[in-house]
Formats: C-alpha cells, sequence, structure tokens
C-alpha cells in the first residue's frame, strides 16, 4: 500500500489532541477560564480521529481480502496493552487514593478499570470492536445492504441521537460503559469506508466536494465558538455537536493534504503516538506528585507537564520496544518510512 501521507497528518493532530485535552484538564483544576474551554475544541477530535484512522487504513490495506489471523492480531496488539496499562492506572489510583483520606479496594478499582473501561484506553475497546465489525463486514458482505453513503448519514444521526439522549436521561453505567458502545460512534466506521471507496479524491462526489471546502468546517467551528460563549456547552469526544464537526474537519483534512509530504517531526511523533497516547497520564501524575509537594507556580507546573508527558512517553515507548515483549505489552512503535 502506498504512503497516505494525510493520515500522517491526522495521526499526529490526534495525537495532540488527546495529549492537548488531558493536559487541559489539568490546568483547569488550577484555573478556570473561558480560553480554556474554547482551547478544548479542537482537542475533542483526538478520540474521532484515532477511532477513523485505525478502520481507514485495515479497509485501505486489506479491501474485502482479510488474512488470515486478522482479529487474532489485533486482540493481541490491542487488548494485551489495554490490560497492561489498565492494570497500572488501576494500581496507582489505589496508592493513591489510599495514601491520601480516602479508601478504595484493589479489586474493586481493578474492576472499575478494567472491567469497566474506566480510564482513558476505552478507545482500545472500542476499536476492537469496530475490527470485528470490519471483519464481519467484509466476511458476510454487509456492504450491500449497508451502503457507506447512506449509513453515513444514518449513522451520524443514530450517534447523535446516542449522546443526545443518554445525556437528557442521565444514563450513567459504571466506569466508561456508556462511552465504549459502538452507537455512538458508528459513524466514523462508515465514514472511513466512504472515503477509502473515493480516495484518493474524494472531492470528485458532489456533496462529499462541497461539505470539503473550508467555508462549512469554518462555519461549524464558529457555531460551537458562539455556543461556548454563554457555557451551553460540554467538552468532550461524546457530544452531538463533535460529529458534524469531526466529519467536515476530515473532508477537508484528507483533500487539503493529500500527497503533502510529513515532516520528520510529524512522523517522528507518528512513530510513538500509541505510547504517547498510552502513557501521557502516567507522567502527569508524577508531575502532579510533585505539585504537592513543592506548590509550582502555574506557568512552570504547565510547561513540566508538557515536557515530562512527552519525554516519558516517548522514553518508555523507546525502552519498551526494545525489549521481546515490551513493545505488545506497552504499545507497539509504528514503523513510519
Amino acid at each position: 500500500m502506498n504512503r497516505i501521507e494525510e493520515i500522517y497528518w491526522l495521526r499526529c493532530y490526534g495525537c495532540l489532541a488527546v495529549f492537548g485535552f488531558h493536559f487541559l484538564d489539568r490546568i483547569n483544576q488550577h484555573l478556570d477560564h473561558l480560553a480554556l474551554n474554547l482551547a478544548r475544541i479542537p482537542t475533542v477530535l483526538g478520540t474521532p480521529s484515532f477511532i477513523f484512522i485505525s478502520i481507514f487504513l485495515f479497509s485501505a490495506r486489506y479491501g474485502n481480502a482479510i488474512p488470515e489471523g486478522f482479529l487474532t492480531n489485533r486482540v493481541k496488539y490491542v487488548m494485551i496493552p489495554y490490560l497492561v496499562y489498565g492494570l497500572i492506572y488501576s494500581t496507582t489510583e489505589f496508592v493513591r487514593v489510599n495514601a491520601g483520606d480516602g479508601e478504595v479496594g484493589f479489586v474493586d478499582n481493578a474492576v472499575e478499570y478494567l472491567l469497566y473501561a474506566g480510564w482513558h484506553g476505552y478507545f482500545l475497546i472500542i476499536a476492537m470492536q469496530f475490527y470485528a465489525f470490519y471483519w464481519a463486514y467484509t466476511r458476510f458482505a454487509l456492504g450491500r445492504l449497508l451502503e457507506p453513503g447512506p449509513w453515513l448519514v444514518i449513522g451520524s444521526l443514530i450517534s447523535m441521537g446516542y449522546w443526545g439522549l443518554t445525556r437528557w436521561l442521565g444514563i450513567d453505567p459504571p466506569g466508561y460503559l456508556l462511552w465504549i458502545a459502538p452507537l455512538g460512534w458508528i459513524y466514523l466506521f462508515f465514514l472511513a469506508l466512504l472515503l477509502v471507496r473515493h480516495y484518493p479524491t474524494p472531492e470528485r462526489v458532489p456533496l462529499l466536494g462541497e461539505l470539503a471546502r473550508p467555508r462549512w468546517l469554518v462555519a461549524m467551528t464558529s457555531l460551537v465558538v458562539l455556543l461556548s460563549l454563554p457555557g451551553w456547552l460540554n467538552y468532550s469526544s461524546k457530544e452531538t455537536w463533535v460529529i458534524p464537526l469531526f466529519i467536515l474537519f476530515v473532508l477537508w483534512t484528507m483533500t487539503r493534504l493529500h500527497g503533502r509530504p510529513a515532516p520528520p517531526l510529524v512522523r517522528r511523533i507518528n512513530e510513538h503516538s500509541f505510547g504517547i497516547y498510552l502513557a501521557h497520564p502516567l507522567f502527569f501524575g508524577v508531575v502532579d506528585f510533585w505539585d504537592r509537594q513543592l506548590n509550582f507556580p502555574l506557568p512552570l507546573y504547565a510547561l513540566l507537564l508538557v515536557v515530562t508527558g512527552f519525554a516519558g512517553s516517548i522514553g518508555l515507548n523507546v525502552l519498551a520496544n526494545r525489549l521481546t515483549w515490551g513493545g505488545l505489552m506497552f504499545g507497539k512503535r509504528l514503523r513510519v518510512a
């Protein structure tokens, strides 16, 4: 498969967006300001970017010819890091709570993290479900019934309805079980299949070409900013307004960045993106520990989060991938030409 340069850009953006979302969460605990809310808007596209990329690449690489062992390999490289990091995060939370004024049982806390997907790695559960769906979609030729074009519209309505209704009804199951349900992300599956079908020139489809124009993305972003001013919006990837924003963003990205070579920095972030995604909150936690002891000024605290988060995550990823089972357990380093 030829290199798809725009995916390098999009993966880099998704990695920085997830990192930035958690960074702003930390800063928001020290400072509450409208500017922070506005800064969150581009960060909510991080998780949808990763899900979209995973479906897009497998569809572009394999088409309808799924190789033997596809699901087995996906389980191995997705679920083992999920379990390893989930156990690490649950253990550190157990230690943190019990070392303070709280009390939590080790097993109960581990169940919350691992069984109920109660940590930021819930994305891996979503991805695994769509890998299985992609296998079934191709294995049983479901494309005859679920055409990507019409089902992008239907899937978008389903996902928007899912997030809207669950918020309106106040549905709140344990952990992140609400978040990992595929109904909230189904639009990404059909968006990826549709763009693969028309790659590399989706703009030749009149409607896609029109929606890929920057004016629609600018208009949607402006509307989100306008609704943010009175505080009417929540900021996460699990909001109804994120769905049209992400679709417009991806259409613009995939048309405007096609064939534009990604620079070395973008490629380097791509190499370690999985490790950065999984590990950066661990190193944020190190900064938080020292901040409680030394009470850093906010600018220094922010700088330490960025430097420690990136350097620690990349360093761990490099070290882990030098060990025989390290990449399998702590996130495989991507091969970037």
